[in-house]
C-alpha cells in the first residue's frame, strides 16, 4: 500500500511539472527573469550579433554582451544559428562531468535557489535543454525545442 501511495504521488509530481513546463513562455515566465537579470547586458543598447563578433573584446571589455532582449534575437541562441549557446551559458553544470556551471549562470538570481528557480524556468521553456552546437544538435532534438512565445 506504501509503495503504491509513493507511485501515485510520484506520477503526480511528474505530471504537475509537465503541465508546468507545457505553460512556460517567453512573455509570461521568460522576458521577466531576462529584464530583471540580463537586459543589463543584453539589451537593445547591446550590438546584433554580427557587429558584436566583429569586435568581441571592445564589447566584452564594456561588460556587454549580444542583444537578446526580445523573443526572435533570444531563440537564435536556442535553435539556430548558435544553437544550445543559451543553455550552455546558463547551465548550473551539474549534468557535466567537470560540473563547471555556465559564464552566465551566475546571473540568473542573487541567491543559489533564485538561479534555480530561474534556471528551471528557462528549461522548461526551452524543452530540449542539451548544450549541443549546430554541427553536432539533431533534426529530432530541435523538433522537441519548446520555446513558446
Amino acid at each position: 500500500m506504501k509503495k503504491m501511495i509513493m507511485g501515485l504521488a510520484a506520477m503526480a509530481t511528474v505530471c504537475a511539472v509537465q503541465a508546468q513546463a507545457a505553460d512556460v513562455t517567453w512573455q509570461k515566465d521568460i522576458k521577466p527573469i531576462f529584464d530583471k537579470h540580463c537586459v543589463g547586458c543584453h539589451g537593445s543598447d547591446s550590438p546584433e550579433q554580427g557587429e558584436f563578433k566583429k569586435d568581441k573584446k571592445k564589447w566584452t571589455d564594456k561588460s556587454i554582451g549580444m542583444r537578446m532582449n526580445s523573443y526572435s534575437h533570444l531563440i537564435t541562441f536556442v535553435g539556430w544559428p548558435d544553437s544550445g549557446a543559451l543553455m550552455r551559458r546558463l547551465d548550473d553544470g551539474s549534468g557535466k562531468e567537470d560540473k563547471k556551471a555556465g559564464n552566465m549562470y551566475q546571473h540568473l538570481g542573487a541567491t543559489d535557489a533564485e538561479r534555480k528557480v530561474n534556471l528551471d524556468i528557462f528549461k522548461a521553456w526551452v524543452g530540449n535543454w542539451n548544450l549541443k552546437r549546430w554541427k553536432d544538435v539533431t533534426k529530432e532534438e530541435l523538433n522537441s525545442l519548446q520555446v513558446k512565445y
